[in-house]
């Protein structure tokens, strides 16, 4: 009777149905504070085992796809990532994605560790075992956080955004590096000498890097190619479908750099991600319209992986390891995740107290450390399935503390940058082949003093205001329009 009813049409209807509802029901993150994927996770457990009683516990199939979901959203996050951008904060967001998740882990283990000894727990992890443990929640995700600050268009003070989007972008694959390791550890009986460890790490971050870096410079080449291929032809192809065309291209070669990059012993999550940055800060045509492509692939990526993660658990499982995953849990947001900031952090003077704190706080755990407890279960490893269930329900306190006080913290904190404004406001895109910028200005009362119409302003020579935002409200200027404080110019000038 049962596989009479697993027909594509019903996996369809499932799958369609659960985007629908979570899409839907993701709307009220807006009100509620909570992430929109934490809403996604919740639709996939109610849909789930012990929800409407849809069946789904295949981990390898789980791991598939949170491994092509994850290259996505790594590529997606290496393209947003500006060089000019993190180039101020590049040694502690890199110090913060390795030695700060090697600390993480190496804390968290050893609690998790002394938890076991105790008589009154039920868990019972050697040590190694509970490194792995540890190991795969060490990574942070940003999706969420960036998701409420993206959301409402919140900026932070003191580079913090653009550090925090390269420790979650670059963290995923150390904690992947010390996962496998400790595996291998594990499943050899700890045969692993510290010379292999360290030649191992060697290999996945040297080989990783640099074939990110040549795959990155590939794509492009093979853009110019596509490109040229056009203007050979006769008939000039149509924008949108050369966009369209190069979005699939990039993408085909993001799975082609993660193959490549681990069939050579290297960290394919490290490739995919640099050569998104190579991509990102390159010269592409229709930038903003690949862009949005990416973006969408990621969304879809990062909700097929919540909702998927959300069927395969099984919640009454989940209950026999509550107490010792809100201690754990607890531990990892109060003291394990600050200790290693502060202890990373502490060479930089001028990394204040207070962006520490916050980074500290928005410590998030998502789908990447849920994905990352599929490999143990995949291993057969000894209490694979207790370490599942307590990372899955460490990742459920993590984004119901720390994911719903994002913004409150940032503003008590007083780390909220009032001032700043985006040009992505305007929905405005300059041809990257043009001799010209856009930028913005927010006018004070003082800019006004001289007179408030736009000929009163005194712009640079070759600078012309395009548009003017004011409020809700975008206004196309001329000569007689009455400005106001608080008004946001965009303005294009020749370079």
């Amino acid at each position: 009777m049962l596989p009479d009813l697993i027909t594509s049409e019903n996996i369809l209807l499932v799958g369609s149905t659960l985007l629908v509802a979570g899409v839907l029901i993701g709307k009220s993150s807006y009100r509620s504070g909570l992430p929109l994927l934490l809403i996604f996770l919740l639709v996939g457990m109610a849909f789930g085992t012990d929800g409407l009683g849809v069946q789904f516990s295949d981990m390898g199939t789980a791991q598939f796809i949170g491994m092509i979901a994850l290259c996505i959203i790594l590529f997606s996050g290496g393209m947003g990532t500006r060089i000019a951008a993190i180039r101020p904060v590049i040694v502690p967001g890199l110090i913060l994605s390795t030695a700060g998740v090697l600390l993480t882990a190496m804390l968290t283990g050893l609690f998790i560790w002394r938890l076991s000894g105790m008589s009154w727990t039920n868990i019972h992890f050697a040590l190694l075992p509970s490194l792995l443990l540890a190991a795969t929640m060490s990574s942070t995700d940003s999706a969420s956080v960036f998701g409420i600050l993206g959301s409402q268009k919140v900026a932070l003070r003191n580079n913090l955004r653009p550090m925090l989007e390269l420790e979650s972008g670059s963290n995923d694959p150390m904690a992947y590096m010390l996962t496998i390791i400790l595996i291998e550890a594990i499943t050899m009986g700890g045969g692993l000498s510290a010379a292999d460890i360290l030649i191992e790490l060697l290999l996945q971050f040297g080989v990783g890097a640099l074939g990110g870096y040549l795959m990155g410079r590939f794509t492009l080449w093979l853009i110019s190619v596509y490109r040229r291929i056009g203007q050979r032809s006769d008939k000039q192809e149509d924008a949108s479908q050369a966009t369209s065309m190069l979005s699939i291209l990039m993408i085909g070669c993001v799975f082609l750099t993660f193959a490549l990059t681990t069939d050579l012993s290297g960290n394919g999550y490290l490739a995919v991600y640099i050569a998104g940055i190579v991509i990102g800060n390159a010269t592409l045509p229709n930038h903003r319209g690949i862009s949005k492509f990416v973006d969408g692939m990621t969304w879809l990526s990062q909700i097929v992986v919540f909702l998927m993660l959300g069927l395969l658990v099984n919640p009454r499982e989940m209950l026999d390891v509550a107490a010792v995953s809100v201690l754990i849990g607890l531990f990892m947001i109060v003291v394990g995740r600050p200790l290693s900031v502060f202890l990373t952090l502490a060479p930089f003077r001028k990394i204040g107290l207070r962006s520490k704190l916050f980074v500290s706080w928005v410590g998030l755990r998502g789908a990447v450390p849920i994905i990352f407890a599929t490999y143990p279960v995949v291993a057969h490893v000894d209490g694979a399935g207790q370490i599942f269930n307590i990372v899955f329900f460490v990742t459920l306190i993590s984004l119901l503390m720390q994911g719903t006080t994002v913004l409150t913290s940032a503003r008590r904190l007083r780390l909220i940058d009032t001032d700043a404004t985006d040009d992505e406001d305007f929905g405005v895109e300059l041809a990257d082949e043009l001799p010209t910028s856009l930028q913005t200005i927010t006018l004070g009362e003082d800019d006004l003093a001289a007179g408030d119409t736009l000929r009163d302003l005194h712009l640079p020579a070759g600078s012309l205001v395009m548009m003017i935002r004011r409020g809700n409200r975008h206004i196309v200027p001329n000569g007689s329009l009455r400005l106001l404080p608080g008004d946001v110019l965009l303005i294009i000038k020749e370079e």
